[in-house]
């Protein structure tokens, strides 16, 4: 069934990003079906799938990169590698392919061993899915901590950094190669890119091909856009509510077209490419300009209609749900959907740049942050900070110290570390690490870590430079 619901959603996919090619039925496209698998047999098969049956019979080639493994002592693999690089034929008219992995060696606990393989090139010409790679796990249980980077980039801060505890993986993707994410459960809802300080304002009209203009207003002000106008989503990570300011700020996509109104949409900034002075940040760039947006569903999908302010035409496109992830990512700059968070069950924190509320004397205002952190509360990830002074040390955290309902905020809030875990700095003083306080997170699997923080500086005393250190609770 996984199998059948892979391929619809991939030729789905490649549909969608080929509306205006009348060969699309021609077109064929290949990806591994997962991107990870824990070993939990001697020999496994890696699993390769196409979106379509193969018209004719060829080979794929596959390289891949060791981590703490040797091939030939750890692993072999059917066919076997050459150079680190895998030739996998397929007959044609097949829909899927396979090679044999063989552990020869196991894990011990603590040693993190794996194996990425990447699907480098074809010889049909088939397009490469968002599953261009595996990662296959020596290790059956969750990874037990260490001390792990988290950078974002540098003071420019231009990449999201998704962290997953339990196999110590981090994913990197640059914040402005999205604008939307469609979301992948039962409601109808859409976020957009607060990393690039993007914002909306619903429109009376549904229809798209009538001119709109600039509204300045419509933005992540410094402090004096108030959050009560609705032009961004809620920093809880809340999807759903009623009124400004509540929810998302896109409203519930309707069944019923003619209620879906157009949204102007400022597109925020680019990534910064000033140089930062010393312990600061440049994060904001050139204005990514602005677009007029209008989203409407497309059976258990979404459809989106794009276009400049000034057009009188629109380009549109479809997106289907994946209910591996959170969100469907998609860029308006490409046409294309984007591979931007791992799958849900997948991912603990994201350290990225944040449109958050910031209350300054007279109601919540929208502001943007650097160095913040969010966690997966969608995905079921949960945390509690801990402070030295009334829950111990570091050191001496453990698992019997933990309160299950200090949890309970971050299911409905996802800035429970978000910037508390350290100081901006001032005129004549450099942003610091919090030392007084740590964190419990607690993964979807129910695996219990305990997290600090060591460092946001280089020795450059650059930002965006964040270590950190986490142990397993047992």
């Amino acid at each position: 069934m996984k199998k059948l619901l892979f391929l619809s959603l991939f030729v789905l996919s490649l549909v969608s990003c080929s509306s205006d090619d009348n060969n699309t039925a021609e077109i064929n496209g290949v990806a591994f079906a997962s991107t990870s698998l824990n070993l939990t047999a001697a020999e496994t098969p890696i699993v390769i799938n196409f979106a379509i049956p193969t018209a004719t019979a060829g080979s794929l080639t596959l390289t891949y990169v060791e981590n703490a493994v040797v091939e030939g002592t750890d692993f072999s693999t059917i066919p076997a590698a050459t150079a680190k690089t895998i030739v996998v034929p397929f007959e044609k008219n097949v829909s899927s392919v396979s090679f044999t992995f063989k552990k020869l060696k196991e894990a011990i606990e603590g040693e993190v061993k794996n194996v990425v393989f990447t699907i480098s090139s074809n010889t049909i010409n088939a397009i490469l899915g968002e599953n261009k790679t595996v990662q296959v796990n020596f290790n059956e249980t969750a990874y037990t901590g260490g001390v792990l980077a988290a950078s974002v980039g540098g003071p420019n801060q231009p990449n999201q950094l998704y962290l997953d505890f339990s196999s110590g993986i981090t994913k990197s993707v640059n914040r402005a190669t999205w604008d939307f994410g469609f979301n992948s459960g039962s409601e109808f809802r859409v976020i957009i890119n607060g990393s690039v300080k993007m914002a909306v304002k619903k429109l009376e009209t549904s229809d798209i091909t009538l001119p709109q203009e600039v509204d300045a207003n419509v933005s992540v002000g410094a402090g004096t856009t108030a959050a009560s106008n609705g032009f961004v989503d809620n920093p809880t990570g809340v999807l759903t509510g009623a009124g400004a300011g509540i929810g998302t700020a896109i409203a519930e996509v309707s069944a019923t077209d003619a209620d879906n109104k157009v949204y102007l949409v400022n597109m925020g900034a680019l990534v910064g490419t000033k140089v930062a002075g010393t312990g600061g940040v440049e994060v904001d760039g050139e204005s990514r300009g602005w677009k007029k947006v209008r989203i409407l569903r497309n059976g258990t999908g979404y459809k989106i209609q794009y276009a400049d302010l000034s057009s009188t035409t629109f380009t549109e496109k479809t997106i289907s749900k994946d209910t591996a992830y959170n969100f469907t990512f998609f860029s308006l700059a490409s046409g294309n959907t984007v591979s931007v968070e791992p799958e849900k069950a997948k991912w603990d924190l994201n350290f990225t740049v944040f449109t958050n509320y910031l209350n300054m004397g007279s109601g919540d205002v929208t502001y943007g942050y650097a160095d913040f952190i969010t966690s997966n509360s969608r995905g079921g990830a949960k945390v509690y900070q801990v402070l030295v002074s009334t829950g111990g040390s570091y050191a001496d955290f453990t698992k019997a110290k933990i309160v299950e309902d200090n949890f309970k905020a971050s299911e409905t809030d996802q800035r429970i570390i978000g910037a508390n875990w350290r100081n901006g700095g001032g005129p004549t003083t450099l942003p610091s690490i919090r030392t007084d306080r740590f964190y419990v997170v607690k993964d979807a699997a129910g695996n219990y870590y305990k997290v600090r923080f060591l460092t946001m500086l280089n020795e450059a005393s650059e930002r965006g430079n964040v270590t950190l250190e986490y142990a397993i609770l047992k």
